[in-house]
């Protein structure tokens, strides 16, 4: 599929002025001023984070409310409820809290609670709620979900239950009628981060406990690991102070994981390799996200809360189990889905897809969404059947509000809800097709030509010579990469090949190219298809990021090919 390519750039005094101050090469500089570093102060803050940059959990509004409350149950002998949602963040969020609350109180008093992803739905339950009251638990701590849950809140405030909620969601006009609301995105909060996930509001909440208990402060940051994999899983911008907690937790994951995050590591097979925040986004966090999407997220909980290595090892292998039937899953719908698109010109030539089959698991159908967009590169919609009643997942491209189309959509559907890039709904299964055309009709007549075609953000131009050890220190000291802090993307211009690239795998291309008189390898994964391109001597312009291989003990700079295309004289 052809890309788009976008160069970025900055003010060029700026970068002058920051490269005379860092003394560090002008393509970096230029990187960090995009990202909001101008000045020496600024860097040292980026360059090297520490935990009592931390802000002060009391500027956040009702932290002081929530703390009163829980200390008031501390002294009357309350039982506490921990609830929160089924996926990464929700259920590290429990785990951390639940701890917590069970080493400073009486531990038979606090239990925890996470909804059954099918049967209760996202977010505060009925049953949650219920579940309450019938053990007689009179506070109940919402993490990662509660700010939109007003009637179920005054449901619960009816059977004497109190709520307390920690939420990083978008706030409603109406907010629920908790006795604390912690949530910096509430527009009279004045907390200066504004982009913690769940588990992060959790975590500045145990934080001021432990002050308000008089609790060394240092006792919070046996969490961070949990913290650190929250984050990574929510896709909250890697910026301010949650680079903070970010750089910490993942140090913590290398050098003394809680047993859970150590026994997932183990069953990954990742014990000899240093990770990175990469590690907990693709493979520990799609294992805790596996036991809600195809059992019970409560595992995950279990997980996180034990003590015993050799029984969190046996509950981490649940997990893996529950990943290997996602995968599974995952693989035979995508394939299914594929090829119902690719054998039906009708579907093949639209600006949306839509596909539905009743056998499918609900459990994946996002991630099926995901997948088909990686392959046509359109908003789209993947539905099954859940009881009597058709239920999906949509997934759109950057830059197209999925959840305005959808919305305009309404008439077709029982139930929506979602926001600009991700959303759910469920449907009559008599009304799947007029939902489809309806989709159809309402995205073409909105969506622009450029956002139908991937854009492949590029931060900086470099040559070949460039790529020393020292330029490539300096870029891993910009870890830990994610939103807002990518991994930084280069481009060098009129490359050509040695003669000794090849295909590998009978997919991928091995890279071999210069670029003046300097040589450099890399790989290129699924390029094989233009391998011709590069072989016909022309000179190329390549768009990569750098990385570091490692063969037979020996250390090299290599290229991460992420695109190609013929240099335009």
């Amino acid at each position: 599929m052809e890309k788009r390519w976008h160069i970025r750039d900055a003010p060029e005094g700026k970068v002058r002025q920051l490269a005379e101050a860092l003394k560090i090469h002008p393509a970096l500089c230029s990187i960090l001023v995009q990202r909001g570093v101008e000045t020496f102060d600024e860097a040292k803050y980026f360059f090297r984070p520490q935990l009592t940059d931390l802000h002060d959990p009391f500027l956040m509004k009702d932290m002081d409310k929530a703390v009163y409350r829980i200390a008031s149950a501390f002294e009357k002998k309350e039982r506490i409820l921990v609830f929160g949602d089924y996926d990464v963040d929700g259920t590290t969020a429990v785990s951390c809290m639940f701890r917590f609350l069970q080493k400073v109180y009486f531990p038979e008093t606090v239990r925890f609670y996470i909804p059954h992803r099918y049967r209760e739905g996202y977010g505060v339950s009925k049953e949650g709620i219920e579940y309450a009251h019938t053990h007689n638990i009179t506070l109940i701590i919402a993490l990662d979900c509660g700010i939109k849950s007003t009637d179920l809140i005054v449901y619960a405030k009816s059977l004497g239950i109190d709520f307390i909620v920690c939420d990083h969601h978008l706030p409603d006009a109406v907010l629920p009628p908790a006795v604390a609301i912690l949530n910096p995105k509430q527009t009279d909060c004045p907390y200066p981060f504004k982009e913690l996930c769940g588990c992060g509001v959790g975590f500045k909440l145990i934080c001021a406990l432990s002050r308000h208990l008089g609790l060394n402060e240092e006792d919070c940051f046996q969490y961070l690991d949990l913290v650190a994999t929250a984050i990574a899983a929510d896709i909250v911008p890697i910026t301010g102070e949650n680079r903070i907690l970010a750089y910490f937790g993942v140090k913590q994951v290398n050098e003394n994981p809680s047993p859970g995050i150590k026994a997932l590591i183990e069953l990954s097979t990742l014990q000899q390799t240093v990770l990175h925040i990469n590690h907990l986004v693709f493979v520990i966090a799609p294992r805790i996200n596996a036991a809600g999407r195809m059992d019970d997220a409560r595992k995950a909980v279990q997980l996180f809360i034990e003590d015993d290595y050799a029984q969190a090892i046996v509950l981490a292998g649940l997990l893996h189990s529950d990943n290997d039937d996602r995968k599974e899953a995952d693989t035979s719908i995508t394939e299914e889905a594929l090829a119902m698109i690719e054998n039906n010109p009708q579907l093949l030539n639209r600006k949306t897809t839509v596909v539905y089959q009743p056998h499918w698991h609900k459990g994946v159908v996002g991630i099926v969404a995901s997948r088909l967009i990686e392959r046509f590169y359109r908003p789209t919609v993947v539905l099954t059947s859940s009881g009597e009643i058709v239920a999906g997942s949509a997934r759109s491209v950057p830059g197209f509000n999925l959840y305005e189309a959808i919305h305009s959509c309404r008439q077709h559907l029982l139930g929506y809800g979602g926001h600009f890039a991700a959303a759910g709904m469920t449907m009559l299964p008599e009304q799947v097709q007029a939902f489809s055309s309806k989709f159809e009709s309402v995205v073409a007549g909105q969506i622009q030509p450029h956002q139908l075609i991937p854009e492949i953000v590029i931060d900086a131009s470099i040559v070949f010579a460039d790529i020393k050890p020292a330029f490539y220190r300096i870029i891993t000291q910009m870890e830990p990469f994610g939103p807002e802090n990518m991994r930084p993307v280069f481009i060098a211009k009129k490359v050509t090949d040695t003669g000794y690239s090849k295909v590998v795998k009978e997919q991928h291309i091995k890279f071999s190219v210069k670029q003046n008189n300097t040589i450099i390898t890399g790989i290129g994964f699924n390029m094989a298809e233009r391998f011709s391109i590069l072989k016909s001597q022309q000179p190329v312009d390549i768009v990569f990021s750098i990385n570091e291989n490692e063969w037979n003990g020996e250390k090299s700079l290599q290229l991460r090919v992420i695109d190609f295309k013929p240099t335009y004289r």
